[in-house]
């Protein structure tokens, strides 16, 4: 009998969509290693808070690039050399980090980082979604979003406890991730390709943000509330690591990175949720708790309350992820197969529009007004959004699929 997550071909068993699933968690995980060290960078490099979010928006935009110009080349290529590419990326990432002398190689880390994610946010959850068997659809749907989220959560958690208890806050961290990515290329080696005929190097042809026209109605609505819930994690990956230790007096890495991981952690459990009820009443939902979640964020911020902030962490985490399964589902069953990666791509581009552009306007606030004051402004603007998204899902829910 074959193992549930596994596909049998010709030659025997081999690895299916939870698989798929590791090696996209392996590849987010990179992308956020660097969140709880800003604060070791700043001090050893010496630049401001705007530098942080400047940094941090070097990698969303790369994301955002990649997914524009080569968002569909897994259409065409195949999976595999796609997931491939992206693991070489991420090696070369850790590697500007572990040579890391000054701005320089931490722009040409989160740029690389950037890149890939961008490949594996189209490659890797189409793939997920095709290696799995007809009455697998829910579970695989639920293992790619939360693979993303989950991956993207244990990054900073992993280089918290590291930074916090080794010796080597700024080095052991990047390494173990390259051991991860070494696991992941294994796997890559032996999942089964999911396009059919797939062409040896295809000739790029950039999208941007093209979608097929059936998708289009169910894409407005969708790409809204993952601006919104994006903007969020945006917040806590970005920033949040500097309010609690310059507000809050919070010192111990581990502690700031599990904060950062609680947001994520809550994204997953959101998605588990999103399952259960269903996706066209999870994405109104998801929003509405994604509006108390930053209401909570904006009061901790006012009474300088570590709870509270730990508590809009975990509620708007819920909103986010709960939003984020609904909408991504909705994009996905929508998506004819030939166009599903270029399609799925073009939701992230959306979505980390929304992680990056506003965090760079809280690092220029802070600048000005202070990370306070940045931050309310921050959380008023996404509110007012995800209320809007949550709105108009619920008046207009899309048709079933």
């Amino acid at each position: 009998m074959v193992r549930e997550g596994a596909v049998r071909t010709g030659g025997g068993r081999r690895p299916g969509y939870v698989a798929a699933a590791v090696v996209f968690a392996i590849g987010m995980a990179g992308t956020t290693l660097p969140t709880p060290l800003y604060g070791l960078y700043q001090r050893e490099i010496g630049f401001s808070e705007l530098i942080v979010t400047v940094v941090f928006a070097v990698y969303a935009l790369s994301v955002i690039a990649v997914l524009m110009l080569v968002g569909n080349y897994s259409d065409k290529a195949g999976r595999r050399p796609v997931l491939l590419c992206a693991m070489a990326l991420s090696a070369a990432s850790a590697g500007c980090f572990l040579l890391e002398s000054g701005l320089p190689l931490l722009f040409a880390g989160r740029l690389l980082s950037g890149g890939a994610a961008g490949l594996l946010s189209g490659a890797a959850t189409a793939a997920i979604l095709e290696l799995a068997r007809p009455g697998q659809k829910a579970r695989a749907g639920f293992a790619a979003t939360a693979a993303n989220m989950g991956g993207l959560g244990c990054g900073p958690l992993l280089s918290g406890v590291l930074a916090e208890y080794t010796p080597w806050p700024l080095t052991l961290p990047f390494w173990v991730h390259l051991g991860l990515v070494v696991l992941a290329c294994g796997i890559i080696r032996r999942l089964p390709e999911t396009v059919a005929h797939p062409r040896r190097w295809p000739r790029p042809a950039p999208q941007g943000v093209a979608v097929p026209p059936e998708v289009k109605g169910v894409f407005a609505r969708a790409s809204m509330a993952a601006f919104a819930g994006f903007a969020l994690l945006g917040l806590f990956t970005a920033v949040a690591p500097s309010f609690a230790t310059q507000t809050l007096g919070v010192d111990n890495l581990a502690v700031t990175g599990a904060i950062v991981f609680s947001v994520f952690l809550a994204s997953t459990a959101g998605q588990s949720l999103s399952g259960r009820i269903g996706a066209r009443l999870a994405l109104p939902l998801g929003c509405g708790a994604l509006v108390v979640g930053l209401l909570l964020v904006a009061s901790s911020l006012i009474a300088e309350s570590l709870p509270l902030l730990v508590l809009g962490a975990l509620c708007g985490g819920t909103g986010q992820g709960l939003s984020f399964r609904a909408a991504l589902t909705l994009v996905s069953d929508a998506a004819p197969a030939t166009h599903r990666g270029g399609t799925i791509s073009a939701f992230f581009v959306v979505a980390y529009t929304g992680i990056s552009v506003p965090v760079v306007g809280v690092g220029a606030l802070a600048t000005w007004l202070g990370l306070r004051e940045a931050g309310l402004i921050f959380t008023g603007c996404v509110m007012l959004l995800a209320a809007g998204a949550g709105a108009y899902s619920a008046l207009r829910p899309p048709a079933r699929s």
